[in-house]
């Protein structure tokens, strides 16, 4: 500090400060500064930016405001102290203040409450703040409970003390949780516990009690006692008795009652009615669906309300004789969330419309409003924030909407919007000077895209997830003070414009259309960008140090998907630090980008598919900090060992598809996703058993060797294991019967031995492939019985023996069923027609399913993935990939066994069927008369068996047919002709000899036709005197032509008169033609012209 010197003139600056009850209303740190005369901290703070303009701030929230509710719900405390080693007392004196943010579903509210607060300082006498206190109610400092007795007379005078001093009681839980909306962990870190004491009837003039973020066992009766309390936060609280006393109704002074995320119980609301002090009500996240007359006791009965939230509380629909007009209602109503209550349209307007003078934010989103907007809502004279996203609105917005000319956010995004997308903006162009945030995102608005510069107000305009087509506006108006546009997933085309009237943009969104051109130049004006996210598009070009050195704010770039060129120099030291780095499918390599290595700070880095084809540099390895959330450097040709990576934040880690070799390294314990296939890893996988936390483990198509580990049961969340193509030999461990929430399983290609562990437990089991290995005894009758869920069960080519279990026919979702290539005996179960998932061509089970998280921008979402499966099929005792993905192939394979017996006629009523392999088997009878209704089939085989019989004619039927072998039986008679069945080269029926027509050369008997016997020259002199064509024949033919030719040519040629009439006679007859032609045709348009 260079000058104070009037330090009496201090003291009076600082003690104004501290005796307000709240941070000074209008003024900045900058004014403090200034006020204290610190010359050194007004310097630093206008270097930052810092500005005490009220106005300015104001600007600036809801920009705050609409970023953070686009986080995952979240809960976190900030707390702020004062501390100068110059002004020593200033720590004493000031309070800390502890701001608590937290966000539910689209709500965001913070609070802020005083902690730590002397109570034997004159300025804050009247406030006491419990901090991690353990028993039901503890004063801190030097009043505590004690027992002994020579202290008694002591604690009765400091509890008189506190009874006559004491306005406001707090308590400050210690903690901090950031923002993956994570409700257990928000569980497990409560402040108080157990029975709130009646001790607090000792403060007497109680006016302040929050007791919010605490676990009791129930909210006592005597709190309504405290007569004098303004403010009772009971929010946050798990209750174990979770019932509201109605003694709280005696709370008439009352101003601030807030009870949210307690799930309470609350069936009577006539108390509420008693507190007509009451201008603050939060009844969120209760339970409230028993509840009687709660809006006509809140709003009829308490004239100073100002804000009401009913959020995620099971409100009841408002019943049909409560929808009249209310005449007696609070006319200070200014905030009313209703949201998430999945409300009907009926149930709200009516009611709500009453309160078109005095609301100026509502809050209707995620419940059930069907239809259009009313225009009832452009009454809304004082309206400043609509919310109504999530609903099942249709059409446009009313033109009503254009007298909001006091709206600053509208929120209609997640609804049934088909409106175009310059009349939205036509309608609210009375808005310009006023709104700020638009949202319009996830509906269907079409249109082209409207020069949106106009609004000069607008900070935020979302308008992804729509069918918004044409081209970007070439040219922009006036200069935008926009600040976030969102464009992705519509279908904008054509080229970017120049950008540098949005030079203000802090986030540009434009994936996942059809632009295209290059993007370099035109995101060069954009110097305070932080976010851009340019992926899924067209564009080319390179991108290069000179188009990125005015981004020095920029955190987030998503170039994926483009065909874009990255040339950068090897020493280039950007001058911004990315927390997201994607550039998938960029051209980034071959060498290794070495300017990567001045990104330290990097929580998500996507850089497959680049082209790279280098060792990974070991700085990159060593650079990777805690922070560490996603990492894909997979489809490069990168080769080299990879060290131990023991750092990240629940991580995600895909390096498949490339040269890496050596043993597999250690991960994160806490590691998500790890993918580490199609590359040359060896040895162990003994590390598997340190990743307690795993959902998605691939090993698959490496060189990995020795025995499966068996510590399966620590692996509890795991949901996808893929160890196929290796070398793992021994016994499948019996704990991986222990994963519990497994759905894909696969062990296939390996030389596992012994018999198939029990799996009874893993019931959600959707895929379980282990074919290809050398397991033997039988197929357990338990995946019938136990895996209801399967809808791909592969055990080829193994050594099970014994027969097909029936209750195999169980699995009604079974989609595709192998089991050949073992030694199975008996016969073909005919009950194999209950397989459900092989009657239709495709359904909703036909994809397997499983929930893991993807990279979003900034986040990491859970998200379904669907699983690919390809089936194999043996075809001519060969191996072969099918052409389709699990979600179009339905297959039924049991060939190269030792089953007997016909084939069951059931077999044909698994309609959906795309591949059957019943070959290389004992089978005998005939192929089912109904072959033909699989009409799907595209792979048909029942080659090598003992079949007997024809070919059945509704074969031919098959038109989607690719593949056909009959070969090898004992079949007979015609083939049956279609262009399909003729189509199949002559192999598909082989080894049958009494099979006939073609493509056999073989002739079917009728088709003989009897030759007339020769006979030898001078036997019949007749008939050779009876030959009609002679060699005379062919020499009158010439000369009878050519007379013929000649005589009519030439006439015509030589003579005029004929060649003249020739013509005429021709031109008659064919105006003949095309008179008759016309004529008919209108007669016959005549007959059938419909009557009127």
């Amino acid at each position: 500090m260079e000058s104070i010197n009037r330090k009496p003139r201090l003291i009076d600056v600082i003690s104004s400060v501290i005796d307000r009850c709240d941070v000074p209303n209008r003024e900045t740190p900058l004014h403090l500064a200034v006020n204290f005369n610190d010359v050194k901290a007004t310097e630093i703070l206008m270097s930052a930016g810092a500005d005490w303009s009220l106005t300015k701030r104001a600007r600036r929230l809801p920009h705050l405001v609409a970023t953070m509710r686009r986080m995952r719900d979240f809960y976190m405390e900030i707390t702020f102290q004062f501390e100068s080693s110059v002004i020593p007392f200033i720590s004493r004196t000031a309070p800390l203040d502890t701001y608590k943010i937290w966000k539910r579903g689209a709500n965001l509210r913070a609070d802020m409450t005083r902690s730590k607060l002397p109570i034997n300082t004159p300025a804050h006498q009247h406030h006491v703040y419990i901090e991690n206190a353990q028993d039901p109610f503890i004063i801190p400092a030097d009043y505590t409970w004690i027992t002994a007795e020579a202290k008694k007379k002591k604690m009765q005078e400091k509890r008189s003390h506190l009874g006559s001093s004491v306005w406001n009681v707090g308590v400050r839980v210690q903690y901090c949780l950031a923002g993956e909306g994570q409700r257990d962990d928000l569980d497990k870190k409560v402040g108080l516990a157990g029975e709130i004491n009646s001790s607090l009837l000792l403060l007497k003039h109680l006016q302040h009690l929050d007791l919010s973020f605490s676990s009791f066992t129930r909210i006592p009766e005597f709190i309504g006692s405290l007569r004098k309390l303004r403010y009772l936060n009971l929010s946050y609280v798990d209750y174990e008795v979770s019932k509201v006393p109605p003694q709280l109704g005696n709370l008439s002074y009352l101003q601030t009652l807030d009870l949210s995320v307690s799930f309470v119980v609350m069936t009577n609301t006539e108390w509420l009615g008693k507190l007509s002090s009451l201008e603050y009500l939060d009844l969120s996240y209760m339970d409230l669906s028993d509840s009687n007359n709660l809006l006509e006791n809140v709003i009829t009965r308490l004239p100073s309300l100002f804000e009401l939230r009913i959020d995620s509380s099971l409100l009841p629909e408002i019943p049909a004789n409560k929808l009249y007009p209310i005449t007696n209602y609070s006319s200070s109503l200014s905030i009313l969330d209703l949201s998430t209550n999945y409300l009907p349209s009926y149930s709200i307007y009516t009611w709500l419309f009453n309160f078109s003078g005095s609301l100026t934010d509502i809050n209707l989103s995620y419940n059930e409003l069907l239809g259009t907007i009313p225009e009832a809502f452009g009454a809304f004279k004082f309206l400043q924030n609509l919310d109504l996203t999530t609903n099942g609105l249709k059409g446009g917005i009313p033109k009503s909407f254009g007298n909001l000319s006091n709206l600053v956010s509208l929120n209609i995004a997640g609804n049934n919007l088909k409106d175009n997308l310059p009349s939205f903006f036509h309608i609210l162009r009375r808005t310009k000077k006023s709104i700020q945030v638009l949202d319009l995102r996830n509906n269907k608005i079409s249109g082209s895209l409207p020069d949106f510069t106009t609004f000069t107000s607008l900070k935020e305009l979302h308008l992804n997830g729509n069918k918004i087509r044409g081209s970007f506006p070439q040219k922009f108006d006036q200069i935008s003070n926009l600040f976030v546009l969102d464009l992705a997933d519509n279908q904008i085309s054509g080229f970017l414009p120049n950008l540098s009237a949005l030079s203000s943009l802090r986030e540009l969104y434009f994936e996942r259309n059809r632009l295209q051109g290059t993007l370099g130049e035109k995101i060069m004006p954009l110097s305070q960008l932080q976010f851009l996210g340019a992926s899924s598009n067209l564009l080319h070009g390179t991108i290069s140090e000179t188009h990125l050195k005015n981004l020095s704010h920029l955190v987030y770039l998503d170039l994926s998907f483009n065909s874009l060129v990255l040339e950068l120099d090897s020493d280039w030291s950007p001058n911004f630090s990315l927390d997201v780095i994607s550039l998938s499918s960029c051209k980034l390599g071959p060498s290794f980008p070495t300017w990567l290595q001045t990104q330290k700070n990097f929580s998500i880095i996507d850089i497959s598919n680049a082209q790279i084809d280098d060792s990974v540099p070991d700085w990159f390895w060593k650079q990777l900090t805690p922070n560490l959330r996603y990492l894909n450097v997979s489809f490069n040709k990168i080769h080299g060992s990879v060290p131990d990576l023991m750092y990240g934040d629940k991580p995600l880690i895909d390096l498949s598809s490339n040269n890496f070799l050596g043993p597999v390294p250690w991960f994160p314990s806490n590691t998500q996703t790890l993918v580490l296939s199609n590359n040359m890893f060896s040895g162990s996988i003994s590390f598997v058993c340190n990743l307690t936390t795993i959902t998605q483990l691939d090993l698959s198509n490496n060189q990995l060797s020795g025995e499966i580990p068996d510590c399966w049961m620590t692996l509890t969340r795991l949901l996808f294991l893929n160890l196929e193509n290796n070398k793992f030999s021994g016994r499948i461990p019996t704990s991986v019967g222990s994963l519990a929430y497994i759905l894909v399983l696969s062990i296939r290609s390996n030389r596992l031995s012994g018999e198939l562990p029990s799996l009874k437990n893993c019931t959600l089991l959707q895929l379980l492939d282990v074919g290809e290995n050398n397991l033997s005894g039988h197929i357990p009758a338990w995946i019938g019985e136990s895996l209801s869920r399967l809808n791909v069960l592969s055990l080829p080519s193994n050594g099970f023996h014994g027969t097909v279990p029936t209750s195999f026919c169980r699995l009604s979702k079974m989609q595709i069923l192998d089991i050949s290539v073992n030694n199975i005996s008996g016969t073909i179960p005919r009950c194999l027609s209950n397989l459900k998932g092989m009657t239709k061509r495709k359904t909703e089970d036909s994809f397997i399913g499983f929930n893991t998280v993807h990279l979003e921008r900034t986040r990491l979402y859970i998200s379904r993935v669907t699983y690919m499966y390809q089936a194999l099929l043996v075809w001519k005792g060969r191996l072969s990939k099918y052409r389709s993905t699990l979600g179009l192939v339905t297959s039924l394979d049991i060939s190269s066994n030792m089953l007997s017996g016909e084939i069951p006629s059931e077999i044909t009523r698994l309609t959906g069927l795309v591949a059957l392999n019943l070959s290389r088997n004992n089978l005998a009878g005939h192929i089912p008369q109904d072959i033909g209704k699989l009409r799907w089939l595209d792979f048909l085989d029942v080659s090598r068996n003992h079949l007997v019989g024809g070919i059945p004619t509704s074969l031919s039927q098959l038109t989607n047919l690719g593949v056909l072998d009959l070969s090898d039986n004992n079949l007979s008679g015609r083939i049956p002709t279609s262009t399909q069945l003729q189509s199949f080269g002559a192999s598909s029926y082989n080894g049958n000899p009494a099979l006939c027509g073609l493509p056999l050369l073989n002739v079917c008997p009728e088709d003989i036709v009897p030759q007339i016997p020769q006979t030898t020259p001078g036997t019949n002199v007749t008939g050779d005197q009876d030959r009609l064509i002679t060699q005379g024949f062919f020499i009158s033919l010439s000369i009878g032509s050519a007379f013929g030719f000649w005589g009519v040519c030439g006439a015509l040629v030589v003579n005029d008169a004929w060649r003249y009439a020739y013509y005429q006679f021709v031109n008659h007859v064919k105006d003949w033609i095309y008179v008759m032609i016309v004529v008919n045709y209108n007669r016959l348009k005549t007959r059938f012209r419909p009557k009127r």
